[in-house]
């Protein structure tokens, strides 16, 4: 089975702030919550902060978790209401379906790999020059390359962005540049951040990632390839919180089997 969990954090709590500041501290948190965790099992977690006084945690795991220990440490343990929501996918699994429509939210950590660095780190010319046949993984730092790197993987995870509902120019109006630029898609990047860590026992060299989020709608065109990508994950980085994709039914719109 696989459950979708929902945590509320506390920002005010001492532990709640080593949390939110570093991604392998959640990491660890977050493993803690999955009892004989095999070491093959695929955790997705993903930090909403959109309210900075009410961070959500979302984690996505193939065994039900316990989440008590988080709950105590960073959560409001004492007050009312339901401070980690554990629910079956099962149910969200069996809509995935061609032509199903739904909202998405995804944070990802859009990269490319290159031979050649253009602003190498010192790590870097250090392995380049150990190994010259090894390329890097480099992160994708604009909007414009980040949304590009997303919008061309879509077909190769079961899904696809539909265009923009929005009427076109009036006739003669259009500029012939506008005419050259490719249709606007369901999807906008709702927050970009650079974030900088580092792991215990790993030396001076901070792990350093370019996230973005993507919210928009999708729609599914390969119903197994889109089901790996819910369970396993988009992109780099899934230890440290990206790739968890999540859906909610788009309003107002009512879908037959």
């Amino acid at each position: 089975m696989t459950y979708l969990s929902r945590i509320r954090i506390n920002p005010l709590r001492e532990k709640s702030r080593l949390l939110l500041a570093s991604p392998h501290a959640m990491h660890g948190a977050v493993m803690y919550g999955i009892p004989d965790a095999p070491t093959d099992q695929r955790i997705l977690w993903r930090l909403d902060a959109d309210d900075p006084r009410r961070p959500m945690l979302f984690v996505l795991t193939a065994t039900r978790p316990d989440w008590s220990h988080l709950v105590e440490q960073a959560g409001w343990p004492d007050a009312d209401g339901e401070h980690a929501a554990i629910r079956d996918y099962a149910p969200l699994l069996a809509q995935i379906a061609v032509g199903r429509e739904f909202a998405f939210r995804l944070t990802a950590n859009p990269v490319q790999n290159t031979p050649t660095p253009v602003k190498p780190t010192p790590t870097q010319i250090e392995r380049a020059e150990e190994a010259k046949r090894r390329s890097f993984r480099i992160g994708h730092r604009t909007a414009d390359q980040q949304l590009a790197w997303f919008l061309s993987r879509t077909e190769k995870w079961g899904f696809d962005v539909p265009l923009a509902r929005t009427d076109p120019a009036a006739p003669g109006l259009q500029s012939s540049a506008a005419e050259q630029t490719p249709p606007p898609r369901e999807v906008r990047i709702t927050a970009r951040e650079r974030r900088s860590f580092r792991k215990k026992n790993a030396g001076n060299n901070p792990v350093v990632l370019h996230i973005a989020t993507f919210e928009g709608r999708l729609r599914i065109t390969d119903a197994s390839a889109f089901t790996e990508r819910l369970l396993g994950g988009i992109g780099p980085a899934k230890s440290y919180g990206c790739g968890l994709l999540t859906l909610a039914p788009l309003p107002g719109v009512r879908q037959g089997r």
